[in-house]
């Protein structure tokens, strides 16, 4: 897969899966644009990991829809364009009914559905104006198994993944005349920072057992079905979800 001369934006790429995702677009031959809210060390991390290109590193919280538009207008001004869009951001909390007060409860309703869901609408919406004028631009957004079978310890997660799942899919039905194509990649567990300490405590082995591989995926997994997604030849793919979970939750 080749994407010389392809301009890609990555939210939430200081780490995990977003890192990875950029490191496979610069391997690619691409320029990453990669994003980070809070963790600015992390992010000139993964800006040093990556090779070639004309990669560059923007700050903003996406949920606040200014500072979402700011990040795409300073993308497309020091990069030309936005030829991919990767909405990677996300935040996952427990919060289960049981030991959570009522406050937490809201609380973490508006944190899930802030960055997993409008955060990503404000991005897309602000890079589909800049797409619609070219007619071209790939959007692929990293959803979870979760939206599927339920979070029962983190409902606001599960929902805030299936609300994305339905944005996306509207999206890739209004877009299509436009030649801009949507995707979703819907992963299981994965092993990043985020699930390091659960994959490492007790829980880890049964977490492994889920999947009839005996494992989780590596993030390296998830990004080359992104690049995939991304790349020639998958028009007819869009509004599609891909399930990256080693046959742990099946589908009907």
């Amino acid at each position: 897969m080749n994407f010389d001369e392809q301009r890609v934006l990555i939210t939430g790429a200081s780490r995990g899966i977003g890192r990875s995702v950029a490191q496979a677009f610069s391997n690619a031959g691409a320029s990453v644009a990669v994003h980070y809210n809070k963790g600015k060390m992390a992010a000139q991390d993964t800006l040093q990991s990556l090779d070639g290109g004309n990669h560059s590193m923007f700050q903003a919280d996406i949920t606040q829809p200014n500072e979402a538009r700011a990040l795409v207008t300073d993308v497309i001004s020091e990069m030309g364009a936005v030829d991919v869009l990767v909405n990677n951001a996300g935040i996952f909390e427990h919060h289960a009914v049981p030991g959570t007060s009522y406050e937490e409860w809201q609380q973490s309703w508006q944190r899930a559905l802030g960055v997993n869901l409008i955060g990503a609408a404000n991005i897309t919406f602000c890079v589909v104006e800049h797409m619609m004028k070219r007619r071209s631009g790939k959007i692929v957004s990293i959803s979870s198994r979760g939206a599927f079978r339920g979070e029962p310890e983190a409902p606001a997660y599960g929902a805030s993944k299936a609300g994305l799942n339905a944005f996306s899919q509207s999206m890739a039905q209004s877009l299509a005349p436009h030649n801009i194509f949507v995707y979703v990649v819907a992963p299981g567990f994965v092993q990043t920072d985020m699930v390091t300490e659960l994959l490492s405590g007790p829980d880890g082995d049964s977490i492994r057992k889920q999947s009839p591989l005996g494992r989780v995926a590596i993030p390296e997994e998830v990004a080359h079905t992104v690049l995939f997604l991304a790349s020639e030849g998958t028009d007819y793919l869009t509004g599609c979800i891909v399930d990256v979970n080693g046959a742990s939750y099946l589908r009907t």
